[in-house]
């Protein structure tokens, strides 16, 4: 889709609504890879949680958990329990396991450049989930694959939903953290979409601290109906997390229920509380999760592929856009996202294994 310049309404909604259809349809092909070495045997690796109460790593490890069950490898678990000094903790432990290889589950390997050379002179691979923002290899910590959507584009799925919706004349809100980087590369990437439609309008960008929001936002949510009245008609919101905090103040206003506005959009993480809050119509329209289960076979696969020699598959999840029309597919039913396009199928014939 171009980017950098306003299109015409009709044009910007209509590329929109065409996007919008396509992330939104039922993921029903698979769209990895088809070719890879054969499984190679009896390896022992270790997941290295940022934080075993993030919804996202939790379901990350347990696709992990099913495919080395499927591969008989030895997949050992550590808490990196939410502060670096855990995590550090737990990295060098995993060192002085010796294991093949060493995930890094969701949190910033810079704190680690150290333990993490002595891993890889050890012969350890490395591999991760969400520990940059980017997909593909790390060079600069001999990460051999960074495993995450891209995030850009899962930003501009939710702000596209805004416009399609809209019909071109979305008033967004839009929220993040500048704590994290990515956080505001995705809040820019939102706004950069809204800004390309000259019957939308970017209202406020709002930076609040995510490890705050169950302080700020309910006030904040009250203050802002006040502020701004029909023009807090669309929210976008760098992940679910917000709108935990933002849903009941709305609700007590008798706002964002029964298609009233506002209606919130989240750019991920597909949480259980987003899902029941999509599937119910309050006070949330759609979420953009990631698959996580999907990324757990991805990283043992990547794993695969750097134990025999080869270069990593390369595979980007596409991003998929969870609304109340199409929540019942794909996982949905158990409030997460789970593609049916039989992955788990598709990497055992890879592996050659059943």
């Amino acid at each position: 889709m171009a980017s950098g310049f306003a299109l015409a309404d009709d044009a910007w909604v209509q590329q929109a609504q065409a996007a919008i259809a396509k992330a939104t349809a039922p993921v029903t092909v698979w769209d990895g890879p088809t070719q890879g070495p054969a499984l190679q045997p009896n390896k022992k690796i270790i997941f290295i949680a940022s934080d075993m109460k993030n919804g996202g790593v939790l379901g990350v490890k347990e696709g992990l958990e099913e495919a080395a069950k499927i591969a008989g490898w030895q997949l050992d678990v550590l808490d990196g329990a939410g502060s670096v000094k855990d995590q550090l903790a737990a990295l060098n432990q995993a060192i002085a396991r010796k294991p093949d290889g060493i995930v890094i589950g969701g949190w910033n390997p810079n704190v680690a450049k150290i333990p993490l050379k002595k891993a890889v002179k050890e012969g350890i691979v490395l591999t991760a989930w969400h520990a940059v923002p980017a997909p593909g290899p790390v060079p600069a910590y001999n990460i051999f694959y960074n495993v995450t959507s891209d995030s850009n584009e899962v930003s501009r799925m939710a702000a596209l939903y805004a416009v399609a919706k809209s019909n071109g004349t979305a008033k967004v809100l839009i929220f993040t953290d500048s704590l994290y980087q990515i956080a505001l590369d995705k809040a820019n990437a939102m706004k950069k979409v809204i800004e390309q439609c000259s019957g939308c309008q970017v209202v406020e960008f709002i930076d609040t601290p995510l490890a705050d929001t169950s302080n700020r936002m309910p006030g904040m949510t009250y203050s802002l109906m006040q502020k701004y009245g029909d023009k807090f008609e669309y929210s976008l919101a760098i992940n679910d997390l917000y709108f935990d905090f933002m849903a009941p103040a709305l609700q007590t206003a008798g706002k964002g229920i029964d298609g009233k506005p506002p209606y919130n959009i989240s750019a991920g993480d597909g949480s259980v509380t987003a899902y029941q809050r999509v599937r119910d119509g309050k006070a949330q329209v759609a979420t953009v999760p990631e698959p996580l289960k999907l990324h757990g076979w991805q990283l043992l696969d990547e794993f695969n592929r750097a134990f025999a020699g080869k270069q990593p598959s390369g595979y980007v999840t596409p991003a998929h856009l969870v609304t109340k029309e199409n929540i019942s597919a794909d996982g949905g039913q158990n409030n997460e996202f789970d593609p049916g396009n039989q992955y788990r199928d598709h990497y055992k014939a890879i592996w050659g294994v059943k």
